[in-house]
């Protein structure tokens, strides 16, 4: 009899946290979690200029057996783009507590920050353009019929963005 177990459908997004978990654990000290609950962490004034790069974790000493069990906290490198990271260094006492919130546990004892460009990697958008008039009363045809007002406005967003982002 097999071992194998099935699952059922299994998220992307798990699957890859999976997989890229253990990489960013060993040569960052970082996981998947940290970096995808930035946003939050950082809040508005530093989420969009500054990003985690990795957790330098101080090594243990095996001659001291008084502390063996116990965990250090480590030393959080974060990415910050130009003269926001003076912001960020005189916030830097709030942000480890939301850090540390995050692990339950006082993980972060200092920041250090670089400064380099954090959102190089990311592509514009595009704007869309105007909608033709046919384009407009077909896509209110379409969602007419809806009942509830929150679907039909998120519908409606949809194919402005569908029917936008098409050329002529």
């Amino acid at each position: 009899m097999s071992t194998f177990k099935r699952r059922g459908a299994v998220q992307i997004a798990e699957a890859a946290n999976g997989l890229i978990d253990p990489v960013l654990q060993r040569k960052a000290g970082i996981n998947t979690a940290l970096i995808g609950s930035w946003d939050e962490i950082a809040g508005s004034d530093f989420a969009d200029c500054t990003r985690p790069e990795k957790i330098s974790w101080p090594r243990r000493n095996a001659d001291r057996p008084g502390e063996a069990g116990g965990m250090e906290a480590g030393v959080l490198t974060i990415a910050c783009e130009g003269a926001r990271a003076l912001f960020l260094a005189h916030a830097q006492g709030e942000l480890i507590q939301r850090i540390n919130g995050f692990f339950g546990f006082p993980a972060i004892r200092q920041i250090r920050i670089v400064q380099k460009p954090v959102n190089m990697h990311l592509r514009r958008r595009r704007g869309l353009r105007p909608l033709s008039a046919s384009e407009s009363t077909h896509l209110a045809e379409l969602t007419a019929e809806i009942e509830s007002e929150a679907l039909r406005k998120a519908l409606d967003r949809l194919g402005r963005g569908v029917y936008g982002s098409r050329r002529r």
